[in-house]
């Protein structure tokens, strides 16, 4: 990077909305769980003739809460996840319904997963996994005063009814995360966002 190139103000450190012109698009694998991929023609503006192709994996959102309580500790599972693979300590997740909130399907996911409620939300982070191949957005909330709550008639099966659910003190993850030994990334920007806010006493 050039030393000269320009610094920019504090109000301009923002993601920009937006999209190149698309010559065409294609729907190239739907799946009956999630996700699909789509193929788009796409071109830079005011250049048609340079035209390319890109695939984009189309996936509906999530949600993601870091639940943390008067002890300073974190719920946290241990879960198979086929595509890593292996076991990755993760924190309480799950896909968006198409006519649920954000924060409603985070509350539900607190609930069904580690049997959780919790007094107190609010937006820790927003996410955008890795915005070259896939459209997805994660919606990371703190929660806080919590309390326990049945998940009612609502069943794990797969991955989830062999996960482990444990606490672990935040200190504890901030240390596993800067070592390396924790890697998810929703959790990785959870925690860390958690420890700066607590450095500007604004937790």
């Amino acid at each position: 990077m050039r030393p000269d190139a320009p610094e920019v103000t504090a109000d301009a450190l923002a993601d920009r909305p937006g999209s190149w012109p698309v010559l065409g698009s294609e729907q190239v694998w739907q799946s009956d769980w999630i996700v699909a991929l789509r193929e788009d023609r796409v071109h830079r503006p005011d250049h048609p003739d340079d035209a390319h192709t890109r695939v984009v994996l189309e996936h509906p959102g999530a949600v993601v809460v870091l639940a943390v309580d008067d002890q300073e500790r974190v719920a946290c599972l241990r879960q198979y996840r086929h595509a890593g693979p292996g076991w990755f300590v993760e924190l309480p997740a799950g896909v968006l319904d198409s006519d649920e909130p954000p924060l409603e399907t985070a509350q539900r996911e607190l609930r069904e997963e580690v049997e959780l409620a919790a007094t107190d939300w609010r937006p820790l982070a927003t996410l955008r996994p890795s915005v070259g191949i896939t459209a997805e957005t994660q919606h990371v909330f703190l929660a806080q005063g919590l309390s326990h709550a049945d998940r009612g008639d609502f069943e794990l099966h797969a991955e989830e009814a062999d996960m482990e659910v444990f606490w672990a003190p935040v200190e504890d993850m901030v240390e596993a995360v800067l070592d390396g030994r924790l890697t998810t990334s929703a959790l990785v920007t959870a925690v860390l966002a958690y420890d700066a806010l607590r450095r500007r006493d604004r937790a």
